[in-house]
């Protein structure tokens, strides 16, 4: 059986009860009363052991997930309360350097993405760390750790899902039926990214890009921390030792160039119909943006159509399936 580092903490604990030592320290809570028992005598000593013991395994949990927010968005290093994402308004393209060169303008647009505080804590009775009861709350510290890895999920997610209805750095809905895009002329035209429908939503995405269709924003990463000493208020009031995780971060949109939405029924047709749209997609001034869908991102709902479409190699009986292997599917529990 393979050991963790926080059994082999608690199994020491185990050792040091067993032979009678003092972990800064135990008491025989029972001898007084001709019984028997051992207590644990709440004191800086004591309460680092435990701490590094609920640190493992909030560790343990946060370590163990395998986050799917990397598929679809760009981790982005924060520095302060907000970032500014203005420049999203234009993607250069190289050109033939004839004469001076071409300074892009890129135009400013008025985007940017709040960093948020997001926590979770929990409380652990006193009295059960003195009655040796707190390896039974080693799962919920694990379960923290976990909840902390998974929170990035399910914002991006979320945020993906609400993009038929939250607005990006054109002040258009990310997924609409008229951003504005410059044609070669200088006139603008409607550009849409979306498919209208009523059942649950799909969506395919041009991820190969350094700049992803979603970003997650990061300014403080996920910390453990502990409030249980002794003369701490929740401890002397409420006789409660506490211990959570905090962090900083946000999502927000990147390109809306790089992704399409649907709504409609997901079927083969409605499929390739989204696929060359977004193909088809160009920047201002007609400049081809070489968008190639390659991930297709669906919720549990979905999952068997998805399946069908892109992982069936005959259809009909015995035709081949042209969309096969066509992108790659990512399916999204926080999605439905």
């Amino acid at each position: 059986m393979k050991h963790t580092r926080f059994d082999f903490l608690f199994m020491a604990l185990l050792l040091l009860m067993a032979a009678g030592l003092r972990l800064g320290g135990w008491i025989d809570s029972g001898s007084a009363a001709g019984g028997v028992g051992l207590a644990l005598i709440i004191n800086s000593s004591s309460l680092s052991v435990l701490f590094r013991a609920f640190n493992a395994a909030f560790q343990r949990g946060f370590g163990g997930v395998a986050p799917m927010w990397n598929k679809v968005a760009t981790r982005v290093p924060s520095t302060t309360g907000a970032e500014d994402y203005g420049w999203l308004g234009d993607i250069p393209g190289m050109r033939e350097w004839v004469g001076d060169r071409h300074i892009h303008n890129l135009q400013q647009h008025d985007y940017s993405i709040k960093n948020k505080k997001f926590e979770l804590t929990v409380g652990v009775p006193r009295e059960k760390v003195e009655d040796d009861q707190y390896g039974v709350y080693s799962p919920m510290m694990e379960m923290l750790g976990q909840s902390a890895g998974e929170h990035p999920d399910q914002l991006v997610f979320d945020l993906l899902a609400s993009g038929f209805a939250t607005e990006c750095y054109d002040g258009q809905y990310f997924f609409d039926t008229d951003h504005p895009v410059i044609q070669k002329g200088g006139s603008k035209a409607s550009v849409s990214n979306v498919q209208a429908g009523a059942e649950s939503p799909w969506f395919l995405l041009d991820t190969r890009r350094p700049l992803k269709p979603l970003i997650l924003q990061m300014r403080k990463e996920p910390q453990f921390v502990n409030k249980d000493k002794p003369e701490d208020d929740n401890v002397f009031n409420r006789n409660e030792l506490i211990y959570g995780v905090d962090d900083r971060k946000n999502v927000g949109f990147g390109f809306w160039q790089m992704a399409f939405g649907s709504k409609a029924v997901l079927s083969a047709a409605n499929f390739e119909a989204a696929y060359d749209a977004l193909s088809a997609f160009k920047g201002d001034h007609g400049k081809p943006l070489g968008v190639k869908p390659n991930l297709l991102v669906v919720g549990s709902s979905n999952a068997s159509a998805a399946r069908k479409i892109l992982q069936a190699q005959l259809i009909n009986g015995g035709d081949s399936n042209i969309n096969f292997n066509r992108v790659e599917l990512l399916e999204v529990p926080w999605l439905d």
